[in-house]
């Protein structure tokens, strides 16, 4: 089997309703990942793109959360709806979905405009 061109990875990371950070599904099951596996399949890239489940990539205020490599493209908010965009453009034809990428200002850092200040953090 030749190499994959892209690894498509995403977020189904299930956590109780009282947790301090929110969860990319609500029960472990993503529509998002089932739709992504069937939109690559459809467009032909079965043997070049590999979706696969991840548990958290620690984008919790930004989930659904999807990302793809190489480049290492975040997408943020990511619904079910959105799936056929980003096989189009971005697997298909090598355009990521400004759209629904996170700002590079959001990906691990202790604050951005999604993430509430943790207790005791001065703003």
């Amino acid at each position: 089997m030749p190499r994959f061109d892209r690894h498509v990875f995403v977020c189904t990371n299930f956590r109780a309703p009282e947790a301090a950070r929110p969860s990319c599904t609500a029960n472990g099951q993503s529509e998002i990942h089932s739709r992504m596996k069937d939109a690559v399949r459809a467009a032909g890239l079965g043997e070049r793109v590999r979706v696969n489940k991840s548990g958290c990539l620690d984008q919790c205020e930004h989930g659904p959360t999807v990302v793809v490599y190489p480049g290492a493209i975040w997408y943020g908010f990511v619904k079910p709806e959105d799936v056929s965009e980003i096989v189009a453009e971005h697997l298909v034809n090598g355009r990521p979905v400004e759209r629904l990428r996170l700002p590079e200002g959001c990906l691990n850092t202790p604050s951005c405009p999604h993430r509430p200040l943790a207790p005791n953090t001065p703003a």
